[in-house]
């Protein structure tokens, strides 16, 4: 047997070799018997339509508007693998050009490494009131600093490439404020206002194929340009034939198809992640994912959690909730009644439309107690864009409008008086108590840190009492800055945790941002709006344990002397308030004909 190289040098080759064949541009390599030619002709043949099939489809590709590279596979795994390889690089290289052993390489590794568990009496321990979490202030590391902010300026641009399932969890990650670094929450908000739009062929795709009609079958107008955009899904402004002003809610046609392969990805990332950094435990993320995205897409559940919480909530009359359309809604379309008003957060708007902001928070946080502790069924994605503020056209009432509700958590009886006991204790400050229900939640001997994080206050503030101790902008500053400290500790905790707690996490802190935008932050009007809530939800599951008329009228009348004493309390301190109020007018008149 002999090989032919073109048509020039022969060399022997094993006998036993039959067939093989190899193109390396024009030139052939071949083996075998006679006729081997022909297949090697075969095979560059084969090559070369081969090459022009997949020239043609690059051309195709990207002279196409509607196809976009983005959503093959291949595109977006490489670049998920390429961002966290470099990301990870990043965090494993911070410490090479710094001295080993000096104190700045101490300090720098006590970020990167999970600190101990250490006894009570240790991590409990506060030298400055306010100063941070738990412990001493570290003050924050400028190149660690800088580290964060690099990798959280790639995360975002990974999200914002990727889209869809990729933004979603982005989101989430931005809505952490006290649970991790700053840099991170405030580069990651922007993809709130940064989620992809649909065209409006695929829009009119989506409505064809899930209705069966055109849009000018199904409705009179139907704006182009969406009120917004999401994640998953944007909405449009349309009338439909008989008159009625709607909101059509139209998801994203690719992302049902994507969000299975999208979720399989991030998990093996993130395990591929702990391999290099095994304190950092990340996978309750794509628990979450994995468990809520097939929820989130299905818009027939949306609006049926619409009804439920619409119920649930009848007996407030300042809560507004969207009608939804059955008849022309789907798992990719929703049709509801459509309401305006602007973000809960805009100061300007309520200024102008002479709304009152405290009158604001103090319906949004008894809304929210009562969804938590009586009902246990929570609207899990408060953040400004989902939550609207009104003045009633007929009536001139102040109306909260609550829209989004693919994303509920339900909690379970036991999870949700462990929780009632625990903000009771928080509330009235019984730090036994507190130490009791936070390891009944799996806080374990991390209790102090998971109180800090339920509250967003310092643990002196927590052993002082949330309620007699305001908020100050210094504690809040630093508490969002020195979380970064913790960044070990708090993943260690998330993964401890029951599920549920990871939405109630998410929805404490949207809330609290909500709050800081109005100013209304951690007052103690709404803790006591809470303990009220809290009252009234462990009363009632005690009657429920109970057949005795006895007992029952004995649990309801302690009920009603708790909250009348909540009730004094409220009036104390709005008497209080007037009474500064007057003391401020009087040195006021005081003073102004003084300057005459």
């Amino acid at each position: 047997m002999k090989t032919s190289l073109g048509r020039h040098s022969i060399i022997p080759l094993d006998p036993r070799d039959q067939t093989c064949a190899l193109c390396i541009g024009s030139v052939v390599l071949t083996t075998g018997p006679p006729g081997s030619g022909d297949m090697a002709r075969r095979a560059l043949k084969l090559a070369s339509w081969t090459s022009v099939a997949l020239a043609a489809s690059g051309i195709c590709l990207y002279s196409n508007k509607y196809l976009d590279p983005n959503d093959f596979g291949a595109v977006r795994v490489g670049r998920a693998v390429a961002t966290t390889a470099v990301i990870s690089y990043d965090y494993l290289t911070s410490l090479r050009s710094v001295p080993y052993g000096s104190e700045e390489y101490l300090q720098l590794r006590s970020k990167l490494l999970p600190l101990s568990v250490r006894p009570e009496t240790e991590l409990t321990s506060v030298s400055t009131p306010g100063c941070n979490l738990l412990a001493p202030c570290l003050g924050r590391h400028p190149r660690k600093s800088k580290v964060h902010l690099r990798s959280a300026r790639r995360l975002c641009e990974l999200c914002c490439a990727n889209r869809g399932t990729f933004i979603k969890v982005g989101q989430h990650l931005g809505a952490l404020d006290y649970l991790l670094p700053e840099e991170y929450t405030s580069t990651l908000k922007v993809l709130h206002s940064q989620a992809p739009q649909s065209s409006m062929k695929e829009v009119r795709q989506v409505i064809r194929e899930d209705l069966g009609k055109e849009i000018h079958d199904l409705f009179l107008s139907f704006d182009d340009t969406p009120l917004g955009a999401a994640s998953l899904a944007q909405v449009h402004k349309a009338v439909l034939r008989d008159g009625r002003t709607v909101a059509v809610k139209v998801q994203h046609p690719k992302v049902q198809a994507q969000s299975s392969k999208d979720i399989l990805l991030m998990e093996v990332l993130v395990l591929a992640v702990k391999q290099l950094f095994p304190e950092f435990e990340f996978m309750w993320l794509v628990d979450e994912a994995k468990k809520n995205l097939p929820l989130e897409l299905d818009f027939l559940n949306e609006g049926r959690n619409a009804e439920k919480v619409a119920q649930m909530l009848k007996h407030f009359d300042f809560l507004k909730v969207p009608h939804i359309y059955w008849e022309l809604s789907t798992k990719r379309v929703l049709l509801m009644e459509f309401v305006d008003g602007g973000q809960v957060n805009d100061r300007h708007y309520m200024e102008r439309n002479k709304i009152d902001v405290n009158e604001i928070s103090r319906h949004l946080g008894r809304m929210y107690s009562e969804m938590i502790f009586v009902n246990g069924f929570v609207h899990c994605d408060p953040h400004p864009g989902n939550v609207l503020v009104r003045k009633r056209p007929d009536t001139g009432k102040v109306e909260i409008v609550l829209l989004d509700h693919g994303l509920y958590q339900a909690l379970t009886e036991e999870f949700r008086l462990d929780y009632c006991r625990l903000w009771q204790s928080l509330i009235w400050t019984d730090m036994q108590s507190v130490r009791k229900y936070s390891q009944r939640l799996g806080a374990g001997d991390l209790y102090p840190l998971f109180a800090c994080m339920l509250t967003a206050r310092s643990w002196d503030s927590v052993n002082k009492g949330i309620g007699q101790t305001p908020v100050t902008t210094t504690e809040d500053s630093e508490i969002r800055n020195h979380a970064a400290n913790y960044l070990p500790q708090i993943s260690q905790l998330l993964n401890r945790v029951p599920r549920q707690m990871l939405l109630i996490f998410k929805t404490n802190d949207l809330l609290r941002g909500i709050e800081a935008a109005l100013g209304t932050r951690a007052s103690a009007s709404s803790f006591l709006n809470m303990s009220r809530c809290c009252i009234k939800a462990l009363a009632a599951h005690k009657k429920q344990k109970t057949r005795s008329l006895f007992r029952r009228a004995r649990i309801s009348l302690r009920e009603a002397v708790s909250l009348w004493k909540i009730n004094l309390q409220e009036l104390v301190l709005h008497l209080k308030g007037l009474r500064l109020t007057g003391w401020v007018w009087a040195l006021l008149c005081w003073l102004l004909p003084a300057s005459h």
